[in-house]
């Protein structure tokens, strides 16, 4: 048996005297392979990589609180309006700075920001009075549970991967920032007057809709500046939230630590449970020149 199994051939479109199901008894196990693909991580890579995840969850957790305090008449909207101005030009000058290498930005393409911001500042200041009695009907029960549901969301699908060369929105991040500026329009229309519901949806925009894009530019400067960047946003929503309610910070504080330092020692820990095996009993791959 063992001589006819020499000759036995791993084709089907030849003709041989054994069943189509026949396997070789002494090779069946000679292209078995286990992991093929398995990249093996490493702690502090993977911790810098979660530093965007935590630069996200501050952003949320300073939006919370800069809205209890306009929500509460412990902040002027004015100082929060030209908080979020000022913000507005060092972000987009810092992304001048960090994007100054990539080509085909020019006088045009910095003109059209400058009119599309001026549209949005425009069309928020004019729908205030509407946002701010959008949900009158609603009780604030319901609008806690919808706003915690729509940042859940947005932190959920939010783009959380480095800046490339040429690279196009995905679906989930458009519906994490459409999450999120939905959930700040509805706490916004909380808000006792117009200039305050304008001065928190503003800022919203920022938050959700610009700051990402300079997120994304930053995950491609040196780790220190990343690292720097990360705490400097923790130590202000922390700062922000602890006045607010002390059990609410530091619940902030152990979300943070776990998703940063927690989350990828466990993911490092798993990696020896991964047995992926690979054989002849797997599906063929067509592999075409």
């Amino acid at each position: 048996m063992s001589s006819e199994a020499d000759e036995w051939n791993k084709v089907l479109w030849e003709r041989q005297p054994f069943p189509d199901n026949y396997i070789h008894p002494h090779s069946f196990l000679s292209s078995l392979r286990r992991n093929p693909n398995f990249k093996p991580y490493t702690y502090w890579p993977l911790v810098l990589l979660c530093c965007a995840i935590t630069q996200h969850l501050a952003t949320i957790f300073t939006f919370l609180a800069v809205f209890v305090r306009l929500k509460e008449r412990w902040l002027d909207a004015r100082v929060l309006l030209w908080v979020s101005i000022v913000s507005f030009f060092g972000g987009y000058a810092m992304y001048e700075i960090l994007s100054y290498s990539n080509l085909g930005r020019g006088a045009f393409t910095r003109s059209n920001t400058i009119k599309s911001s001026l549209l949005v500042f425009l069309a928020l200041m004019g729908l205030s009075p509407v946002l701010r009695t959008l949900t009158a009907a609603t009780s604030s029960d319901s609008i806690w549970a919808l706003s915690a549901c729509l940042f859940f969301l947005n932190a959920l699908l939010a783009d959380y991967s480095s800046m490339k060369p040429v690279r196009q929105e995905r679906l989930t991040s458009v519906l994490s920032m459409n999450a999120a500026i939905s959930s700040s329009v509805v706490l916004a229309s909380r808000l006792p007057d117009d200039l305050a519901v304008f001065a928190l949806v503003l800022f919203a925009v920022q938050l959700f809709a610009l700051f990402p894009i300079l997120r994304h530019q930053l995950q491609v400067t040196p780790q220190v500046a990343q690292i720097l960047f990360t705490l400097t946003l923790c130590v202000l929503s922390f700062a922000l939230t602890l006045p607010l309610s002390v059990s609410v910070a530091y619940i902030y504080a152990g979300i943070s630590i776990t998703v940063t330092f927690v989350a990828p020692g466990v993911l490092v820990w798993a990696q020896k449970y991964k047995n992926e095996i690979r054989g002849p009993w797997d599906v063929a791959v067509p592999r075409l020149n």
